[in-house]
């Protein structure tokens, strides 16, 4: 009896043991769907979070577009400032002489600008047709071509068509002017202005986190960006300038007008990765057909201009800041189309500097720092 009833009990406490584990496992099953279904409500969280942020930005582009270049370009000429104080003057005169710097030569690329837009806007009619008469012989040799000027009233239908749409784009474009003189202002003010608090404002930052640790993370990641920001702009500001006298060379070479404000253009779209290239390219190859009449010779500087600037971003931008800004050319590609999207042109050329920043970010406080080591 005694060991039936041992036997008996061992059973029971085998049965029991076997239920708290059914049970344990059933309590994790239910715990990891939990999980799951808590983990999938913070990412949803997330991603509408994103998407108000992003509605946020596009719908406030008139205010967020001037204030977020003014703060780019704050930080650049107040490191400047910085540099500037080891010749004994003070931080904010420096930022706000280099500031009127910046905005005469501001000033002097609009003037530079705005004048061949008002003739092209003037002559568009004329070179738009003009340019037809010279581009329709070359697209003719494609069979497609020739199918669409037959389907519709020849050739002389389509430069039409072009001629009386050309109005009223450059109607567009004016009626544009009013909301970025509105803007140019509220950046001007905006840049002034972060010059002249900049010192204060950071103070306000680093003081705004309670810790030790928070404080100096701040400090941190604001010197990181400002290294950074300082340094893309001064070196590709020098390679661009050397590749705006290349290009002012090979249209006066080339034979087309205005070589200064070829080069001009060239400098300024550098900044825009990928489309800016593209679209100058584009540009060098209208103005050859327009002044040309053979193909080789009208699209002679554009390929100039291309090899050279190719042989610049991958040869002489990566040698000089090496693996500083590698960032993935896919992620600058979206960046490129997100921004252009969101603010227009002065979106693309925000979207590498804005790119950079969260890299920045992403490098000095979600990625662990080294520890230091003490010397000796």
């Amino acid at each position: 009896m005694d060991t039936a009833g041992r036997t008996t009990a061992e059973r029971r406490r085998k049965r029991e043991a076997e239920r708290e584990i059914a049970l344990a496992e059933a309590s994790a099953i239910v715990a990891r769907k939990r999980d799951n279904i808590d983990l999938a409500g913070v990412w949803s969280v997330i991603g509408l979070f994103v998407i108000a942020c992003a509605a946020v930005v596009y719908t406030m582009e008139a205010i967020l577009l001037p204030i977020t270049l003014a703060v780019v370009i704050g930080i650049v000429l107040g490191r400047a400032a910085d540099e500037l104080a080891r010749f004994g003057l003070p931080p904010m005169f420096g930022g706000l002489l280099l500031a009127l710097c910046f905005l005469l030569g501001l000033s002097y690329l609009v003037n530079a600008i705005l004048w061949p837009i008002t003739e092209v806007a003037r002559e568009a009619p004329r070179l738009v047709e003009g340019l037809m008469e010279r581009i329709l012989p070359y697209l003719q040799r494609f069979e497609w071509v020739n199918v669409a000027l037959a389907r519709g009233s020849g050739e002389e239908a389509f430069a039409d068509v072009i001629v009386k749409n050309a109005g009223p784009l450059i109607g567009g474009a004016a009626a544009s002017l009013t909301p970025a003189l509105v803007q140019t202002l509220i950046f001007l003010a905006a840049l002034v202005l972060f010059l002249l608090g900049r010192v204060q404002l950071r103070s306000t930052i680093i003081l705004a986190f309670p810790s030790r640790e928070g404080r100096l993370s701040a400090i941190r990641v604001m010197n990181a960006l400002e290294d950074a920001l300082t340094q893309y702009f001064s070196t590709a500001s020098l390679i661009y300038l050397a590749l705006g006298f290349i290009t002012m060379v090979i249209a006066l070479v080339g034979g087309l007008a205005m070589p200064p404000l070829w080069g001009l253009f060239a400098f300024v779209s550098s900044f825009i990765p990928y489309l800016g290239v593209t679209f100058m390219t584009l540009s060098l190859v209208v103005g050859g057909l327009m002044t040309h009449d053979a193909l080789i010779v009208a699209i002679a500087p554009a390929v100039a201009f291309f090899t050279v600037h190719l042989a610049m971003e991958n040869l002489l931008v990566p040698a000089i800041l090496g693996q500083r800004f590698d960032i993935n050319p896919f992620l600058v590609f979206v960046a490129i189309i997100f921004w252009t999207w969101m603010w227009g042109a002065v979106g693309a050329l925000l979207a590498f500097p804005l790119s950079l920043i969260a890299m920045i970010i992403f490098e000095q406080i979600l990625l662990p720092q080294p520890e230091r080591q003490l010397p000796g």
